[in-house]
């Protein structure tokens, strides 16, 4: 009988290699040539499967928003459900930095997708760029739960501190990949700021 074909195996395999140039080499010098070498596979069958460079990436940019969503999913499925407001918080802000060989892939490569993005309507309108604004409305939520909970000082603005926490995480996991400081000192600078943020209504109740 004849082999069958796995299509959705092969677009994977494909887009995975073109991840892995991209973490070594850099976006800008991925090439349809090196991601076929980089898979064990010939030219044209990567043409076969995305017919020009721009499909190739958009398909490794979907192939990353996969992960993304799996790697969020067992994160979150380690905690209580449902899961506390505190708890919400430090594991977004936990996946958020580089902390390992296998995220600091995730995140390089990532970040070399945001930056195209800037000028490229198709890439900035795929999930995995325009994801900022998902996250800002989860982490909301949590800080609104918190908040309703006596766990956050009254007069704390949620949406400005969702903000706040996704621009300190993105600048953070930035300084990590460019090598200003290590995973350990980033994960103590966002320590330090929720713990200033879920004790501030215990200081508040204090001083009153």
């Amino acid at each position: 009988m004849p082999k069958t074909v796995d299509h959705a195996e092969r677009r994977t395999r494909i887009a995975e290699a073109l991840v892995r140039v991209a973490a070594r080499d850099g976006l800008h010098a991925v090439t349809m040539r090196g991601v076929a070498t980089e898979a064990g596979v010939s030219l044209r069958l990567v043409q076969y499967y995305f017919e020009t460079k721009e499909q190739l990436l958009l398909g490794a940019l979907r192939q990353l928003e996969q992960l993304s969503r799996g790697r969020w999913a067992a994160r979150l499925a380690e905690l209580p459900d449902p899961v506390p407001p505190r708890a919400f918080v430090e594991a977004f802000l936990a996946e958020a930095l580089p902390s390992d060989d296998e995220s600091r892939v995730f995140h390089l490569v990532g970040a070399s997708y945001a930056v195209l993005a800037m000028t490229d309507p198709q890439l900035s309108a795929e999930p995995f760029a325009s994801g900022v604004d998902d996250l800002h409305r989860q982490l909301a939520e949590a800080l609104r739960r918190a908040r309703d909970d006596g766990q956050l000082a009254a007069g704390v603005d949620v949406s400005l501190e969702a903000a706040r926490l996704v621009t300190l995480s993105h600048g953070l996991g930035t300084s990590v990949l460019i090598g200003h400081q290590d995973a350990d000192d980033a994960t103590a600078v966002l320590r330090y700021h929720v713990d200033s943020l879920f004790r501030a209504h215990t200081r508040n109740t204090a001083s009153s």
